[in-house]
């Protein structure tokens, strides 16, 4: 079955995390997965939506809630990983689009707990890493941040950053506007 080119879906991640290492028996892993929908055609955000992710292997810590703004019990409320990674397929059709998200962690992670949890990985292997985009389109010396590359394309952050839904859609917006500079909009 071929990819599916109508929508991208953009994809930000949110895991626990720790000022420096985890605490002995704890690891990284995903508590929440931002989702934006990107209408290829009209470069239109078509929805957004956050799925909170009930961690296994480790606790929100008072770093990353200060980060995230995420609780234990905000994130105790969430779905499995393999809950959120079906929604991902059957909701998104994510295994058949093109996804992107703003640099490699994203990708990387969900590699990694798949492989861990034995879960099918949801998305298909056409990955766009918007960070990198960025950069190149440019014409800048090193990649940048999301929040700076707003800034340098004068659009407002909006919502809450390292709020996966938020920050899927500033980085669905940045996305938007490299696909009209590239049709030459």
């Amino acid at each position: 079955m071929g990819i599916k080119l109508d929508n991208l879906i953009v994809v930000d991640v949110e895991a626990t995390c720790w000022k420096k290492n985890p605490p002995p028996g704890e690891e990284q892993e995903v508590i929440e997965v931002g989702i934006c929908l990107l209408e290829v055609s009209s470069g239109n955000l078509l929805e957004k939506e956050s799925i909170l992710v009930k961690p296994e292997r480790s606790r929100v810590s008072e770093f990353c809630t200060k980060l995230t703004t995420l609780t234990q019990a905000q994130v105790d409320e969430g779905v499995s990983f393999a809950k959120a990674c079906a929604l991902l397929q059957d909701k998104y059709i994510a295994h058949q689009r093109v996804w992107a998200s703003y640099g490699e962690f994203d990708k990387n992670i969900f590699t990694k707990q798949c492989q861990y949890r034995q879960v099918s990985y949801p998305f298909s292997n056409r990955h766009l890493n918007v960070k990198t985009l960025f950069a190149v389109m440019n014409g800048l010396e090193r990649e940048v941040g999301m929040a700076r590359a707003l800034t340098l394309l004068n659009l407002p952050l909006e919502g809450t950053h390292h709020r996966g839904g938020d920050d899927a859609w500033n980085i669905a917006r940045i996305l938007s506007q490299l696909i009209g500079k590239g049709m030459g909009n």
